[in-house]
């Protein structure tokens, strides 16, 4: 399934940046080279940078990579339950009372790599298990119609735009 592929009308416009940060990709080609990509980034940043934050006020390093595994794991389950068929509206989160509350800052970059890696690893275990009917379901999360296609490239594209601010941010 290529992004080419993803009508935007089933996903909120808000995810557009997300998707944006990815071009025209196969989405399980880029869950698995996004799990590579991600712990490569992660084995490169020394361990002391892990507590650092570039602003006042900002999350420290830490506490943007479990923000981007809570995230998967968010996405992740939006997505199942869309698939499922389960009619329930899906309610959104914020992100900003979640990470006070994640510990992050405690967690040593071996430890998040090992979450990371279980977490993608369910993420791509999940949608190599859809098949063509079951990944254009479309359900309701956060007050809006989205496709459990959508999910798996917004999880990817939300990634990809973190990374990018890591680099840019956290590790220039």
């Amino acid at each position: 399934m290529m992004l080419s592929e993803l009508p935007s009308s089933e996903y909120n416009p808000f995810y557009q940046t997300y998707i944006m940060a990815l071009g025209n990709v196969d989405l399980m080609e880029e869950l698995r080279k996004g799990k590579d990509d991600f712990l490569t980034l992660l084995q490169q940043i020394p361990e002391e940078k892990l507590y650092y934050a570039y602003a006042e006020g900002k999350w420290s390093l830490a506490e943007v990579l479990v923000h981007i595994i809570d995230t998967e794991r968010i996405f992740q389950y939006r997505a199942l339950c869309i698939a499922r068929n389960d009619k329930t509206p899906l309610p959104g989160f914020d992100q900003d009372t979640y990470v006070p509350y994640s510990n992050a800052d405690n967690r040593s970059r071996k430890i998040l790599m090992e979450e990371y890696k279980a977490v993608r690893d369910s993420t791509i275990f999940l949608f190599d298990s859809f098949d063509e009917e079951t990944i254009k379901r479309i359900g309701v999360a956060s007050g809006s119609k989205m496709s459990v296609r959508a999910l798996g490239f917004i999880i990817s594209g939300h990634q990809a735009h973190h990374i990018r601010i890591i680099k840019e941010r956290y590790l220039a």
